[in-house]
């Protein structure tokens, strides 16, 4: 085909393409990344709560519909570095307990046909690659793991500090969250060197001061610093995956640049533009061969899509909370179930953690429907200077007919929600939690989220849409993420996910991209010609620097 020849390009430079294009770029091969859209503006806007959260500024103008018919606007966001620039950077290994099968109440979650084992090393590897900070040892549910965190848990402002304690108090195991964050903190807060400052727009907003460990912080632009012989291509739109005339390898890309046609070929191609824009992109490369889609003779490709059953909470300390940083426990006692049942539930409820601290803003933007009848008197701010906020997380199982396909040219998402139950209970242990630790045990729904759930425009969590397994009659993908029936195709981004497990899937993605990479090392007859970076120690100054 016509267009530049590279040995490889990656689709997406978010987590998933972001890391292999570092991870493979140091073994000098031309290597091309492709990213739909640009470098997100440095602005003030950046932190402006307002138009971050409450109006989505940042978000991509899209309408897609749902199976009912109505349409939503998806929460995805077209930058370097993908939906990482804004999501929390709470980086989790799966539990090793996830790595096999789980039963809900509303199905399975089935086992993934590589265990904790395997992608322990690279974990690892992607822990110290994205600056996690963290404390091994608190967390009851941790995997083993061989080696401390490289970097010191951040620390608890005061108000948090509080709730730590008066958890481990009433018996429970509350533990520092591992946060991917470029931080150097001296007595609790950044020192000045540190680009972190530890401000209370973090979680959910783009970094300014390039302080979160998103994707084109941590792999991409060093990568593109250290290593010619990786290209970025920005506000290019990859339309389709071209074959050859046999149907059997993928020989490049087919789409536009601002506009304009634009072309590629390469000897391998990795697909990483996030779990729901890899699927419709197989589903647009269908051609002769591939009828119903690329790498789609299971029938799989769009389907058992899962995006965790998510909801934040705001609840009222009876003290003030003036936290900025917030975003700094969790707490898993839950994770596998509730063991104080009276009804015999025999099932997982999933996990709690801190979410962005609330300011009066979101508070007034997003409603909170019901909320006012409790402070009728008090103003927006007074609420916010108060709250507590939560994010809960509970495992949904895969289901095929959850789904993302195209109709009459149109996208389309079916959703029908799992494990609701289980989510229920969970928000209920969080409201005795409360009443126990100086928080009023009242939970008001952040109405952006509908209290029960994310609505089905929220995709922060989005995975497993082109699952991998042995069996090609039944997974789209092989245990190397490379797709059944195609030589040279490799998925890299929460697609290949046959279950998610009930914390953030960042860090999986991170992992599996460098496992994958090795594997693509190996078949390329390549060795890194670039030292990988070295973990400095957090307590030095100078560490902020590197």
């Amino acid at each position: 085909m016509a267009g530049e020849q590279y040995d490889v390009i990656i689709v997406g430079s978010g987590p998933g393409g972001g890391t292999m294009a570092w991870r493979l770029a140091r073994t000098g091969k031309r290597i091309l990344l492709i990213e739909r859209g640009d470098y997100l503006l440095r602005e003030p806007r950046n932190w402006d709560s307002q138009a971050v959260i409450v109006d989505g500024y940042y978000q991509a103008p899209e309408t897609w519909y749902s199976s009912d018919g109505k349409s939503f606007h998806p929460g995805l966001h077209y930058y370097v570095g993908g939906n990482s620039k804004f999501y929390g950077s709470v980086l989790f290994r799966l539990r090793e307990r996830d790595f096999g099968e789980i039963r809900h109440e509303d199905g399975i979650a089935p086992a993934w046909p590589v265990g904790y084992d395997e992608f322990e090393p690279y974990y690892q590897a992607a822990e110290e690659l994205f600056h996690v900070h963290g404390l091994r040892g608190e967390d009851p549910t941790e995997p083993w793991s061989n080696k401390p965190y490289a970097y010191p848990p951040v620390t608890h402002e005061p108000r948090i500090q509080e709730l730590f304690d008066g958890l481990k108090r009433e018996g429970h195991h509350p533990f520092h969250l591992p946060v991917g964050v470029r931080l150097v903190e001296r007595d609790g807060r950044a020192i000045s060197t540190s680009p972190c400052v530890k401000c209370e727009s973090f979680d959910g907003f783009p970094c300014p001061t390039n302080g979160k460990s998103d994707a084109q912080t941590m792999v991409v632009d060093p990568a593109l610093r250290d290593c010619p012989n990786l290209t970025l291509a920005t506000r290019t739109y990859v339309e389709r995956l071209v074959t050859d005339a046999s149907g059997g390898r993928v020989t490049g890309v087919v789409g536009t640049r601002d506009g304009q046609p634009f072309e590629a070929s390469a000897d391998i191609v990795v697909v990483a533009c996030g779990a729901l824009s890899s699927a419709l992109l197989m589903l647009r490369s269908g051609s002769d061969r591939h009828p119903d889609g690329l790498a789609n003779a299971s029938g799989q490709v769009g389907r058992n899509y899962m995006r965790h059953n998510n909801s934040t909470v705001l609840a009222i300390s009876k003290t003030p909370n003036p936290t900025k940083f917030q975003k700094t426990l969790g707490l898993n006692d839950f994770y596998f179930g509730d063991p104080d049942a009276k009804d015999g539930w025999d099932y997982p409820l999933g996990h709690i953690q801190m979410v962005g601290k609330s300011d009066g803003a979101q508070v007034h933007g997003e409603g909170l429907p019901g909320f006012l009848q409790w402070f009728p008197e008090k103003p927006f701010d007074w609420i916010a200077k108060h709250s507590v906020d939560f994010w809960l997380t509970s495992e949904d199982v895969p289901k095929p007919e959850n789904r993302i396909f195209y109709k009459d040219g149109k996208v389309h998402l079916d959703l029908t929600e799992t494990n609701v139950a289980a989510h229920k209970r969970l928000r209920h242990k969080l409201r005795e939690i409360c009443d126990k630790t100086d928080i009023h045990p009242h939970l008001f729904d952040r109405s952006l989220y509908l209290g029960k759930n994310v609505p089905i425009g929220g995709t922060a969590h989005q995975a497993g849409t082109l699952r991998f397994g042995d069996d090609p009659a039944t997974a789209v993908l092989d245990r190397n993420c490379k797709a059944h029936g195609l030589d040279n195709l490799y998925v890299t981004d929460a697609s290949f996910f046959p279950s998610i497990g009930a914390v953030n899937p960042t860090l999986t993605i991170i992992a599996n991209a460098l496992r994958v990479g090795d594997h693509l090392v190996k078949r390329m007859g390549a060795r890194d010609e670039i030292p990988p970076p070295r973990v400095v120690d957090s307590t030095d100054p100078g560490a902020a620097a590197a």
